[in-house]
């Protein structure tokens, strides 16, 4: 059984994630990271991403709006246009203490499991 206080933190974590987890579950979100990874350092632009898919630039636009907001991409005002870079570091991070904290949660659950089994009389 998961302690109280553990049990409160690891909730926290999920809250902070929520957004990241919502942002990455969704295909066109994760076709678009891809294309601005691809892009490289110079980031890339609405209308360059519509040219690479089906979708119209508000939905482009929605979707970068999505990706911007939980904190994966930042964008970058140069001239008239606005370029998208990956800011994905800090928040990888973030849901990485929170795999490894339910990790944590396994090992102490396991060995505590363990522990109990071998104290009972065999039979």
């Amino acid at each position: 059984m998961i302690d109280k206080n553990e049990f409160k933190r690891l909730l926290i974590k999920f809250k902070s994630c929520g957004p990241i987890f919502i942002a990455l579950g969704d295909e066109i979100r994760q076709n678009l990271i891809l294309d601005i990874v691809n892009a490289g350092s110079e980031g890339i632009n609405v209308t360059d991403l519509a040219s690479r898919t089906k979708l119209s630039r508000p939905a482009i636009s929605h979707h970068l709006k999505v990706l911007k907001d939980c904190g994966l991409i930042n964008p970058i005002k140069m001239g008239t246009q606005i370029f998208y870079k990956l800011n994905m570091k800090e928040k990888l991070s973030e849901a990485s203490d929170l795999f490894q904290s339910i990790q944590n949660v396994i090992q102490k659950i396991n060995l505590k499991e363990a522990s109990l089994s071998n104290m009972q009389p065999e039979k």
